[in-house]
């Protein structure tokens, strides 16, 4: 039987996680039915798609950029990619590409292949996927039409998107599969929020940590991270706590660590324990223990009081672990403004879109200042009322999501697509 080619493209560190997921799901299905084919996976992605097995002829994630400047400025860069991995498809002629997020180069790509294909009279027919559904519903809606022609399934994870397209775009075919994040931790649940379950005596002998999350880009640190370490100086100045950052990879870890030295007069060095790559200090003025590590958001959740955190991906797993979360975002002057103009949703923090209401505290670009968040941050450290009442309505958000599984169902709704797909002639 001859082998199914898969071509993979996945552009940032989030993205990079859930293709691998999917890969190792796809593996999966295929392995438990006789019938399916070997399997060989080629495309681009990071290093969680390389540990997968897949082929990669680009690591996408050294390259991720967001706003519009950041885009143009890499635009020679990304062109480049773009048609050598296109001439690599047409190489190879994979039966199915699958997109996962990264959509702004994603639904181009999947355009250019479907008119590269169209010129084989036949003999290539690829199946095309989309994980992860680009957030027309929040701007540009229009682009949902254009998507029926260049996607044959959308997987979606949020539960009101599958509506929302059959509203817009009735020829697009749209399964919500559930929010991967629940697959991730869904042996940690009897874990979430340790800390809600002690007494109060107890909890008066621990300082409250404050979780910060300036993002996995290194365009997001570079503006998120001063604002944060200002806002954490003014905590400092007013309670007795602690603070741990977490970033995804030891490079940005590196391009924190002068930033965090300069404003907070830290002497930092790096040490391992329990796993965890760390630098630690305390900060100047006050008894505050001040942490950066590697990785291991989870642990770090489970332990959070409340978290400061960019608006993104990141905000559901601090929904999922119940921290309650003050939001920022910053991004350059050209995208913000062009930003402001087209979208149309009223926050930009999923929790708060998918619960209706600003159950975290959002700062947008000139308001997202180490002020704003510090007044915010103390608000809900000093009011444990209300930071139970955030964590009951994050718990109806977590439950809309749907049960674990996400990616089992991705994986069969892909191989229900690939059978049911013409053969190419020839």
């Amino acid at each position: 039987m001859k082998p199914t080619s898969i071509m993979v493209i996945a552009g940032e560190p989030s993205g990079d996680a859930l293709a691998a997921e999917l890969v190792q799901a796809l593996r999966a299905e295929a392995g438990s039915q006789p019938t399916k084919s070997e399997l060989h996976f080629f495309g681009a992605g990071g290093p969680r798609l390389a540990a997968a097995g897949v082929e990669l002829a680009v690591d996408m994630t050294q390259h991720a950029v967001i706003g519009l400047w950041e885009v143009i400025k890499s635009y020679g860069k990304f062109r480049r990619i773009f048609h050598e991995l296109l001439d690599l498809a047409e190489q190879r002629r994979p039966d199915l590409l699958v997109c996962v997020d990264f959509s702004g180069f994603n639904r181009r790509f999947a355009h250019a292949l479907r008119a590269r294909a169209a010129k084989s009279n036949g003999q290539w027919n690829p199946c095309i996927v989309q994980y992860v559904s680009p957030q027309v519903w929040a701007s540009r809606p229009g682009r949902a039409t254009k998507m029926a022609d260049d996607y044959d399934l959308l997987l979606s994870i949020f539960p009101f998107e599958k509506d929302w397209y059959a509203k817009r775009a009735p020829d697009l075919k749209v399964e919500f599969v559930g929010h991967p994040m629940l697959d991730r931790f869904a042996g940690e649940s009897s874990k979430f929020k340790v800390q809600s379950s002690k007494s109060d005596s107890d909890a008066s002998l621990v300082r409250p940590e404050v979780l910060l999350l300036p993002g996995s880009r290194a365009g997001e640190l570079k503006r998120h991270l001063p604002v944060m370490v200002d806002a954490a100086m003014q905590m400092a100045a007013e309670m007795d706590l602690s603070f741990r950052m977490v970033l995804p990879n030891r490079e940005l870890v590196e391009m924190a660590l002068p930033v965090c030295a300069k404003e907070l007069d830290l002497k930092m060095g790096w040490s391992e324990e329990a796993g965890e790559l760390r630098a630690t200090g305390l900060m100047k003025h006050a008894t505050a223990q001040f942490q950066i590590q590697v990785g291991h958001l989870d642990a770090a959740l489970r332990s959070a009081t409340i978290a400061v955190a960019s608006t993104g991906t990141v905000t559901m797993e601090c929904a999922l672990f119940k921290v309650p979360t003050v939001a920022l975002y910053k991004t350059s002057w050209s995208t913000y403004q062009i930003g402001k103009r087209i979208v149309t949703v009223n926050y930009l923090a999923m929790p708060n879109l998918l619960a209706g209401e600003a159950v975290f505290p959002e700062f947008v670009q000139d308001a997202a200042m180490g002020k704003n968040l510090a007044e915010a941050a103390l608000d809900l450290l000093r009011n444990p009322s209300r930071r139970a009442e955030i964590e009951g309505k994050l718990g109806h958000v977590i439950a809309s999501l749907g049960s674990p599984g996400a990616n089992v169902r991705a994986a069969k709704a892909v191989w229900s697509l690939l059978d049911s797909a013409p053969a190419p002639r020839g």
